[in-house]
């Protein structure tokens, strides 16, 4: 893809940064809460959008997620020798900014104190020279010790320990790099992880073969239990006999791991690193997403890349792209999403009634149009005679492209009047239906990375490391196809098949990349209307049905975090815009026009911002679900004018 350099300001997001007007619009003049009617708040939404436009076409709001992104940073940086006391001193502000009374840190907004998270921010305070028996401090160790101390985080957590003498590397599990060796066909290669695990994994081989350890200038005694028996993180339960066989295969690693063939290691290590390499994006990164990007760049200093070399400088430049400093300090973004924003925000528009040959909507179509991805990637090994096209996530993504972003871009180039658009929607169609798996589900990144083995390694007690189909993914790739007249296609019939048979008991559907039953069910029901389903089908009616059921008494929808870990949190939840403005969508494809509907409406109405905002400090994006969370700061507002333009049919879609 041809891809267009931020000019965005250094550290702001578009939410947060631009309040100019387009040329030639017209302000809206808000009216009070009181007397604003849902045209009104419509149309102060869409010009708020229009106005967060950068010059050359996209959207980008700020990708929010918790401190062990700005934790580990510095831990990189004191690692790698390049940490800058500015740089500690400003990430540290913003670290203590969130700690919580109890001296823990969380992984998302109100939800419970998080071990691991606590621990590194707790490290990474140190770096910044705060005291361990200054007050937060010593409520933060107290909290750890309380909670099992350090051996009981999680296995990245105890990794960054390891690599500063803090915990021994004969007491981490072991991924040894010779496993670059392994077919493709064969269990546990590197293709049978997800593609943000993949990327993670191959590094970590390295890195875990080489044990390097650089110790700080302080020990971490306080965060150690009591003596007695070692509380270790609980793993997910699993089939009966899985965990004492991989424990079983990880002490036959840690006895060929202290002597190993010498050249097949070599060899190993080698094409590790090249691996690496052949992988970084043209903005230093790898996969525009921070674990890789950390590890690989630790791995390649290991293998003997010394910060002067290219791929090192560049990679620790991008990481500035990422950086945002405020009045709060400097944090980091996980991962940028530029591509999902401006295609979001480009259907938004189109719902709200902005005409296709908008010069707003067209500059977005130009630079969505440079951003398709034209090379081969990883997803090729599986599918090695399907021609590339769609889309990626972020700025500079040519390894990665995923069938959400696809199916979303696909969706937003069909509302638009752009004569170049075709070629490249047809590219993408392709591609996109290329990867369909076996059962008939799409999955967002990989076609059937099904095979559940690695999650019962013991490396992986943390985030989800397959990519299977999801609802909400095989949803919005259905929706794509029959915007481009293909409802009655064996692709088609086969997906919808797919969604049918997993629809839960409840009527709703789960929500792999949003939060939770609430997107999947707001996703899932616009594509079954478009394939053709009868709105008064069993399995419309009986997801309609669950989102009246789970409306808040003052009219919104919002759904907690923990429903991911805790069934009795499914549906519950403070109401959130970007939640509300999902359930709206789905019940406004199910040609519901009734009090929830309204309900849900005034809802957006009464708490609109007098800019045209809404306020959203609850996370509703999910990274891995059950234990990463993101709040994308977009999603406050382009849902909300998706939802109330077509309630008021602004767009033509009554």
């Amino acid at each position: 893809m041809t891809t267009t350099a931020s000019t965005e300001p250094a550290g702001e997001s578009a939410e947060e940064s631009a309040t100019a007007v387009r040329p030639g619009a017209v302000p809206f003049a808000a009216a009070p809460a009181g007397d604003r009617t849902p045209a009104d708040a419509l149309a102060a939404a869409r010009d708020r959008l229009l106005s967060l436009q950068s010059p050359e076409g996209w959207w980008k709001g700020e990708l929010q997620t918790n401190v062990t992104m700005d934790a580990e940073d510095l831990l990189l940086r004191e690692f790698l020798g390049v940490r800058s006391a500015h740089d500690t001193r400003e990430a540290a502000r913003w670290i203590r900014s969130q700690q919580r009374p109890d001296g823990s840190w969380a992984t998302f907004h109100g939800g419970p104190a998080d071990l691991s998270t606590t621990v590194e921010a707790y490290v990474a305070l140190r770096l910044a020279g705060d005291a361990p028996d200054a007050a937060h401090m010593a409520r933060a160790s107290a909290f750890v010790r309380a909670d099992g101390g350090i051996p009981a985080t999680r296995v990245f957590t105890r990794f960054w320990l390891a690599l500063f003498g803090q915990w021994s590397w004969d007491d981490l599990p072991v991924l040894p790099p010779e496993m670059m060796f392994l077919p493709s066909w064969f269990p546990l290669n590197i293709y049978d992880w997800g593609c943000w695990a993949r990327q993670t994994i191959v590094p970590l081989t390295v890195v875990g073969a080489l044990r390097p350890v650089r110790p700080l200038p302080f020990d971490l005694d306080e965060l150690r239990p009591a003596p007695g028996p070692a509380r270790r993180r609980s793993r997910r339960p699993g089939r009966p006999g899985w965990e004492e066989a991989f424990l079983a295969l990880d002490k036959l690693l840690h006895v060929y791991d202290r002597r190993p063939l010498r050249g097949p290691r070599r060899a190993a290590l080698r094409r590790a690193g090249e691996w690496i390499v052949a992988r970084q994006e043209a903005d230093g990164s790898w996969g525009g997403i921070q674990p890789p990007w950390v590890y690989s760049l630790i791995a390649l200093h290991l293998l003997g890349y010394g910060l002067d070399h290219p791929v090192m400088r560049r990679g620790l430049a991008g990481l500035e792209r990422f950086t945002i400093r405020d009045e709060k300090g400097r944090r980091l973004e996980a991962c940028q999403s530029p591509v999902w924003d401006t295609v979001l925000a480009m259907t938004a528009l189109a719902d709200a009634g902005v005409p296709g040959d908008d010069p707003a909507l067209l500059r977005a179509a130009d630079w969505v149009l440079r951003e398709e991805v034209r090379g081969p990637g990883d997803w090729s090994v599986r599918r090695p005679d399907l021609p590339p096209g769609g889309w990626a996530f972020e700025f500079d993504n040519d390894v990665y492209p995923d069938t959400d972003d696809t199916a979303e871009a696909i969706l937003a180039l069909d509302r638009v009047g752009h004569p170049d658009a075709g070629p490249a929607v047809e590219r993408g169609l392709r591609w996109m239906t290329g990867m369909v798996s076996k059962d008939g589900g799409f999955a967002a990144f990989d076609a059937d990375n099904t095979r559940t083995l690695p999650e019962k390694l013991p490396f992986c007690d943390f985030g989800a490391v397959i990519d299977p189909p999801s609802a909400d993914v095989t949803a919005h790739v259905v929706e794509a196809l029959c915007a481009r007249g293909m409802a009655r296609t064996p692709i088609v019939k086969r997906a919808v098949v797919w969604l049918l048979k997993h629809q839960e008991e409840d009527g709703s559907w789960f929500g792999r990349w949003g939060a939770n039953h609430v997107y999947g069910t707001g996703g899932v029901l616009p594509a079954l209307i478009a394939a053709g389903v009868r709105p008064e089908k069993p399995a419309v009616r009986r997801a309609v049905d669950w989102l009246e059921r789970h409306q808040n008494p003052d009219g919104g929808w919002g759904e907690d975090l923990r429903s991911y870990r805790d069934a009795s949190w499914i549906g519950r939840g403070a109401s959130t815009p970007s939640q509300t403005a999902w359930a709206l969508l789905g019940l406004l494809a199910a040609g519901e026009r009734g009090p929830a509907v309204r309900r849900g409406v005034d809802w957006l109405v009464r708490n609109q911002r007098d800019d045209g905002g809404w306020d959203e400090d609850f996370f509703t994006g999910t990274g891995f679900p059950g234990d990463f969370y993101i709040n994308y700061h977009l999603y406050r507002l382009v849902f909300p004018v998706s939802a109330l333009g077509r309630y008021l049919g602004a767009g033509g879609r009554r």
